[in-house]
C-alpha cells in the first residue's frame, strides 16, 4: 500500500481516522485529534493500517434524496 502525507488511514483493528504526516519505509507517522481537542502523534507500523476510502459528497446527497421519496 502506497501512502503519502495527507492520506487518511485507520488501524485495521478499528478506531478513529488518522492523518498520515510522514512515511518512512515500513513506519508511518500519524496525527489525530483526541476527544478534548488534544493533538496526538504516533509512529505506527504500515502493516497495522488500512487506507480510508473517501466518499463523494454528491453521492451522499443523492442517497439522502432517495431516502426521502
Amino acid at each position: 500500500m502506497d501512502l503519502k502525507a495527507g492520506d487518511v488511514v485507520m488501524l485495521k483493528s478499528g478506531g478513529q481516522p488518522l492523518t498520515v504526516a510522514e512515511v518512512k519505509e515500513d513506519e508511518v507517522l500519524c496525527l489525530w485529534m483526541g476527544m478534548e481537542g488534544d493533538l496526538f502523534r504516533e509512529t505506527l507500523p504500515l502493516a497495522a493500517l488500512a487506507r480510508v476510502e473517501e466518499e463523494d459528497d454528491e453521492d451522499e446527497e443523492e442517497d439522502d434524496d432517495e431516502d426521502e421519496e
